[in-house]
């Protein structure tokens, strides 16, 4: 198999841009290690993403050696390998004594387990075609997983009318990247790779809609009601402390009234769904 296989030239040219858009998007978590090595913490993040995006790097690597003209999926996939792997150090150096023995426990689920019980199952069940058509279902299944996470995001946005949780330029990216392989897969007529992508597109192009429709908005109804809530609990301690003091005791129920609305904003659901959009 020669390295670059040019037969091809405008498949050729989507596989690069689709190296050059994967790379930029393996790159987009080194602000957030940036922040867990200044700050010698991970906070609220999990490895969760970065153990993911490993197993599915050594899939797709996988897969294409047992093919003879797909090596730009081998290029980019060996980055992702080096790039997830160095996440996931960094998240271990850092991590708390539970969350490191979480993301050992989960690779060695996923990679020493999962992984491996794939490469010897295909090995010495399958062969020839057969191996790459039963790698090319195992990636795809997996795959339309990872491009279904984010719903969640999606259901996020839908349900709090705000895009804060989902940014516009990374949606973007994706669903380049999503055109780019998409197209790759269909020239070289390989659709275990074209396939998939096209659910990457469409979900792209969902979030840059949803983010277009909610970019503006500002929930007025919502916040008059907190302000409502807020004045009718003031109204009610400045009773309180009038009838309080009128019978000679003070009382603390304006700091109970302080300790009420910041645990108000603990509570506020973003914050929690912040946390879970972190993962």
């Amino acid at each position: 198999m020669t390295m670059f296989d040019t037969h091809n030239p405008v498949a050729f040219v989507f596989g690069l841009l689709g190296n050059l858009i994967s790379f930029i998007v393996f790159l987009a978590p080194v602000p957030t290690f940036y922040r867990i090595w200044k700050k010698k913490s991970i906070e609220g993040f999990q490895s969760v993403p970065y153990v993911v995006s490993l197993f599915s790097a050594m899939l797709w690597i996988y897969y294409a050696t047992m093919k003879t003209d797909v090596s730009l999926l081998i290029t980019i996939n060996a980055f992702g390998c080096f790039i997830e792997t160095l996440y996931i150090v960094l998240f271990i150096a850092f991590a708390s004594k539970q969350a490191r023995i979480s993301t050992l426990r989960l690779l060695f689920v996923m990679i020493f387990g999962g992984f491996c019980a794939i490469f010897l199952l295909s090995h010495f069940l399958t062969q020839g075609p057969t191996r790459v058509k039963v790698l090319g279902w195992v990636c795809d299944s997996f795959t339309v997983c990872v491009f279904a996470a984010p719903l969640s995001v999606v259901r996020l946005v839908i349900r709090t009318k705000s895009v804060e949780f989902m940014p516009f330029y990374l949606s973007l990216f994706l669903t380049f990247n999503a055109i780019a392989w998409f197209f790759y897969g269909f020239l070289l007529k390989d659709y275990y790779i074209a396939v998939p992508n096209i659910l990457g597109l469409i979900f792209g192009i969902l979030q840059m809609i949803l983010y277009i429709v909610y970019k503006n908005y500002k929930p007025i109804e919502a916040d008059a009601k907190v302000a409502d809530h807020d004045v009718k609990l003031s109204e009610i301690s400045v009773d309180i402390q009038n009838l309080d003091y009128e019978n000679g005791t003070k009382t603390v129920h304006d700091k109970t009234q302080e300790d009420d609305h910041d645990k108000h904003i603990k509570e506020d659901p973003l914050c929690r769904c912040y946390s879970v959009v972190a993962c």
